[in-house]
């Protein structure tokens, strides 16, 4: 790192700024990356009908990705990038944990019987990130920037029925598609398109934040909000290991472990963005170190995210955006952000409120970050050269991955653990496109095609959280 790289930057990465000016950096990363570490948990209770569980959900969310951000930032045992890592709640599981919820809920299970077997499926899958921490290097001979490109743009897909089935007022809504419903998910989905294309920088960064309290406000007016549930909400919440159960099952646990596989790859991408962005080297032996810590981080993270009832934690990628608009990239802003998140963890109170963002509010916004994920898809299959050999792996992989939950019966006649592992359009798009990636043989590029393609980690900073 050159002295002119560090002068950009008005605190490096091993700089201590202010008590104040620490607290106010913290704040414009809580900003960016609130609404990304509840929203998973507020659609999943949503869909699976977990209800007065919900704040103490969003409690544990917000707690464990407070000490999984520190853990990151401090790097002990070697354990983290030591930067400024935002952790949170990963949009990648929601598909495979839904379907976690729905197994457990198909065998008649309650609230707790479905939490249970999420957790228990998302604690062991950790297991699979954390061991491929360590062979980041051979994993991209089998995870390439296409077989990425493929499973992120299938998960972005794929959950876009989600947040469409919200704005239209939630499943099994009376009101489902009434005119209420629609207008006030287009106010929001219009409000955050219109604030995203602000000039000024930071109104672009809280545009989802800022978006979804215009249409909570005015939900209260048109008197679709109600607080009654807040006051049997205890004063704190406290973490509890397990406190719903430990279950598992080999139907749930496929897609979760393909995504944890995924997952490794990705975070990949990130941590070097955040590199770039922090001036720190991203070839080396230190660069690897750095990635590699983070990615175990990012698996041990998600241990405790299921130890503590909270669903698997990964590294945003918004938050690479604040270091670069602020130019504070000290790895100490971390402790602030993780002090932040977890102090507003203790309260179930914020949960109560939280849960009470009526259902088409918060699909216009889920409809933009669903959106944004399958975007980022197609941003790195654009950074690959399409040969014929690539085309053919992106047709079978979208065909079948999103053929399968356009037609819910396709799997009717066929035993129940097929039906769990290949009715999961992540699982049966990601293995074709890893499969074939594999068996196909990969055809000649002329030099300068082959000059044009990188690896994901180079050309994807920032891809999706």
């Amino acid at each position: 790192m050159s002295d002119h790289q560090s002068n950009d930057l008005l605190y490096p990465l091993d700089a201590r700024p202010g008590a104040l000016e620490s607290s106010f950096a913290a704040i414009q990363h809580v900003l960016a990356s609130f609404v990304g570490i509840i929203t998973p948990t507020l659609i999943v209770g949503g869909v699976l009908g977990l209800g007065e569980h919900i704040p103490y959900l969003i409690s544990m969310a917000l707690m464990v990705s407070g000490v999984a951000t520190v853990i990151q930032a401090r790097r002990p045992f070697g354990i983290g990038a030591g930067m400024i890592c935002v952790q949170g709640t990963s949009f990648a599981f929601l598909s495979s944990v839904l379907a976690a919820g729905f197994i457990a809920k198909g065998k008649g299970g309650g609230p707790e019987e479905i939490l249970s077997l999420i957790f228990g499926v998302c604690f062991l899958g950790a297991f699979v990130e954390i061991f491929l921490s360590q062979f980041l290097h051979k994993l991209k001979s089998v995870i390439t920037p296409l077989v990425t490109g493929i499973v992120i743009t299938i998960i972005g897909v794929s959950l876009i029925k989600v947040g469409m089935t919200d704005l239209a007022g939630g499943f099994k809504s009376p009101d489902f598609g009434s005119p209420a419903n629609l207008a006030l998910g287009g106010l929001v989905l219009l409000s955050i398109i219109v604030l995203n294309r602000s000039s000024n920088s930071w109104i672009r960064l809280s545009s989802i934040v800022i978006g979804l309290v215009i249409g909570f406000v005015a939900a209260a007016f048109m008197g679709k909000i109600s607080f009654d549930n807040l006051a049997s909400l205890p004063a704190f919440s406290i973490p509890v290991p397990f406190k719903y159960g430990f279950s598992f099952d080999w139907t749930a646990f496929a897609p979760i472990a393909l995504i944890y596989l995924i997952t490794a790859i990705e975070s990949t991408g990130d941590l070097t963005a955040n590199c770039i962005v922090s001036h720190q080297p991203i070839k080396g032996e230190s660069y690897i170190q750095r990635v590699k810590g983070g990615v175990l981080a990012d698996g041990i993270n998600s241990l405790l995210a299921a130890l503590f009832n909270s669903m698997p934690n990964t590294t945003f990628s918004q938050n690479n955006g604040v270091i670069q608009l602020t130019g504070v990239a000290s790895r100490y802003i971390g402790y602030y952000i993780g002090a932040v998140l977890f102090i507003l963890g203790m309260f179930p109170i914020i949960g109560g409120v939280l849960q009470n963002i009526p259902k088409p509010v918060l699909g216009g916004a889920t409809l933009v970050m669903f959106g944004t994920v399958a975007a980022a898809g197609v941003k790195i299959l654009a950074t690959e050269h399409l040969d014929r050999r690539k085309m053919l792996i992106m047709a079978v992989s979208f065909g079948m991955g999103l053929g399968v939950i356009m037609t819910p019966n396709l799997l009717a006649e066929m035993p129940k653990l097929v039906q769990s592992i290949f009715g999961s359009a992540i699982t049966t798009g990601g293995l074709a496109a890893i499969i074939m990636s594999a068996l196909l043989p990969e055809e000649k590029t002329t030099a300068a095609a082959q000059a044009t393609m990188t690896t994901a980690t180079e050309k994807t900073a920032g891809t999706v959280s």
